[in-house]
Parts: C-alpha cells; sequence; structure tokens
C-alpha cells in the first residue's frame, strides 16, 4: 500500500488549509493509499541553524542533524510515496512554520554540487496547496506566482518531480466578522464567494491527492 503525506502548515487544525488537505488525502485514500496529516504548529521545531552538518564529508549526506519534533517528520516524508504541503498566505509569503519546514527538508537534501542537485533518494510526487485571503486580482498584482514559484521550483529540484499546485482564493477567515475589525472586507461577498468556490477547489483538491497517488 502506498503512503500518502499531507504537511499542514497553518496554525488552524479545521479550517481552510486542513480542510483541503483533508480532501487531499480521502483522494488519496480512495486511490487506495494509507493517509497521515501532520499539523506543524503542533511540533516543536526550528527551522536551519546553518550547523552545515549536513555538507560535511565524514558524514552522510541528506540528512539533517538537528533532533527535534521535525526529525521523524523528515525521516517519514523519505517513505512516502507522495506528500502535499499546505500552507496559508501571510503577508505574502508562506506561514512561518512551513518555511522552517522547507529550510530543514530542502537544505539538507542539497548539497554544493553542480553534478549533484539532490541527495533526496528517489522521486516523490508532491503538491503545493495554498489558502489565501487575497483575491485572484491581488495575486496577480503582487507577482504571487513568481515568489512562490521559488519554494515550488526548489521542491522540483530535490524531490525530482514538478510539484501540482492549487491555490484557494480569497478565503474566510472567520465565522463572525462582526466580532473583528475588518472593516476592508464585505462579509457578505466573501461568504458568497466561499459558497461558490470553496466547493471546487475541495474538488481540486481531492483530484491532487488522488491522481498524486495514481500516476
Amino acid at each position: 500500500m502506498k503512503n500518502f503525506i499531507a504537511i499542514n502548515g497553518s496554525p488552524r487544525k479545521n479550517w481552510n488549509t486542513a480542510e483541503l488537505l483533508k480532501h487531499a488525502m480521502k483522494g488519496a485514500a480512495d486511490a487506495g493509499a494509507s493517509t497521515e496529516l501532520i499539523n506543524l504548529y503542533a511540533l516543536n521545531f526550528k527551522g536551519c541553524t546553518s550547523c552545515f552538518a549536513c555538507k560535511l564529508k565524514s558524514r552522510p549526506h541528506g540528512s539533517c542533524a538537528m533532533k527535534d519534533d521535525l526529525s521523524p517528520v523528515l525521516e517519514k516524508i523519505k517513505a512516502a510515496d507522495a506528500v502535499v504541503f499546505g500552507s496559508p498566505i501571510y503577508f505574502m509569503n508562506l506561514s512561518a512554520g512551513m518555511i522552517a519546514f522547507f529550510e530543514r527538508l530542502f537544505f539538507s537534501n542539497y548539497i554544493y554540487s553542480d553534478e549533484i542537485p539532490t541527495v533526496f533518494p528517489k522521486k516523490l510526487p508532491s503538491a503545493f496547496i495554498y489558502t489565501m485571503n487575497m483575491t485572484e486580482k491581488h495575486f496577480e498584482f503582487f507577482n504571487m506566482k513568481e515568489r512562490l514559484g521559488m519554494y515550488e521550483g526548489t521542491a522540483h529540484r530535490i524531490l525530482r518531480v514538478a510539484p501540482k499546485i492549487l491555490c484557494a482564493f480569497d478565503t474566510v477567515q472567520f465565522k463572525d466578522y462582526s466580532r473583528y475589525e475588518s472593516s476592508i472586507f464585505d462579509a457578505e461577498k466573501k461568504f458568497a464567494y466561499k459558497e461558490k468556490h470553496f466547493p471546487e477547489d475541495c474538488k481540486a483538491a481531492y483530484d491532487i491527492g488522488r491522481d498524486l497517488i495514481l500516476k
């Protein structure tokens, strides 16, 4: 049986990002895979500390020397058959937890060699699922495709397979907008957009999970 891992880079375990990841997991499960959801913000870990142990000639490449809650997760990814990374967009970037996770995963599998661009042990199909408060128009205006493309390109280089991409735009942040200072938003329009488009995003996430296992 194939193994599918979903990485939740949102501090919220039951909101937009987690919901889409769960649909991706359902798609993978329906394709015959075992699934696991890992919530990064439930773990005690930090990003790369620039110790360069992963670059030493005296030790095997491809593993981070730091020992914390993230260490077993990095090993699980090596054993997985597919992985999906989910993150909300904060200040036009990934969440801090997801960035720290990528530092540890990608840098430990990269060595300073033109001949060996990655020491990751196999080809690993992957996907990026983004949830964001910005609209598709703002996404284009702020050149988000290029910004996020840096992470996607690194995933392609390290994991040896071009990742699939899903962007969920104009997501709902609160159940009740009247409780928060949020006057720049039209809550009625946001809920209407969610009702129309979020089911489509869920279906797309399901298809991604299924396709990553079936390919």
